[in-house]
């Protein structure tokens, strides 16, 4: 992109790959967006939430700690013997189970935190399926369809619980007139349908991205690019690409 920039004379935008997954939930619903806003980009590397003020000043609220929620899932899919990618087979047999089958974790870090812990719900799933010795074999193998949706179900609607109780929990912090959510684990009609209920609930607008936009996609990096373009806010020669960067 550097070289690009100045072998053409074209201006060079930095974009952040995480913030560009919230502005794929505002793709061709502008319009809708009342500020201030809480955002919401929960995939397979990140899972966060921040104060929205505009399209390109964000405030980090909180994040994960350990696993991200997309990890998880593709975690417990290996152990319940689920393909990659993980989300999307979860999500397909939990369709078929029961959410309340397993009282799974909940790990909320305290009534006043913002950050996200899945580690220790993708072990509490480890342990149901292989003992809490780890000295037996995973059990898996042998479950019933129904057993196997069960866990599924009740994982799933663990992660749920959190992220959208968190996402209440900042949005109320911050006076939020609007939610925001992208990323790839986005993609799940059951955290689609938790969201729209609790944002119908609390009297706020909900903008989530398009499925076709949910993953990595070229949009949505364009469309950040293109508020940055109209602020005038340009990258000089001496950038650098950062991995992990919130």
């Amino acid at each position: 992109a550097k070289t690009l920039a100045m072998v053409w004379d074209k201006p060079l935008i930095a974009v952040n790959h995480v913030h560009a997954h919230l502005q794929s939930a505002m793709i061709s619903q502008e319009d809708k967006l009342r500020l201030p806003a809480v955002a919401m980009v929960v995939s397979g590397g990140h899972t966060s939430l921040y104060e929205c003020k505009n399209a390109l000043e964000l405030t980090l609220l909180g994040s994960t700690i350990n696993d991200a929620a997309g990890e998880a899932f593709d975690k417990v899919a290996t152990i319940l013997g689920l393909p990659y990618p993980g989300g999307p087979n979860i999500e397909r047999i939990a369709k078929n189970g029961n959410p309340k089958a397993v009282n799974f974790p909940r790990t909320m870090l305290g009534a006043e935190s913002l950050d996200f812990s899945f580690s220790g719900l993708k072990t509490a799933v480890l342990y149901h399926c292989c003992g809490q010795d780890m000295k037996g074999q995973n059990r898996c193998k042998d479950m019933s369809e129904q057993e196997l949706a069960d866990i599924a179900a009740s994982f799933q609607w663990s992660v749920i619980d959190v992220l959208v109780k968190k996402t209440r929990r900042a949005a109320e912090k911050v006076g939020a007139k609007t939610i925001l959510l992208g990323g790839g684990v986005a993609c799940n009609s059951a955290l689609r349908e938790a969201m729209a209920q609790m944002a119908q609930n609390t009297g706020r607008t909900l903008l989530i991205a398009p499925k076709q936009y949910c993953t990595d996609n070229g949009v949505m990096v364009a469309s950040l690019a293109y508020y940055k373009y109209k602020a005038g806010l340009f990258a000089d020669l001496t950038l650098e690409a950062k991995a992990g960067s919130e």
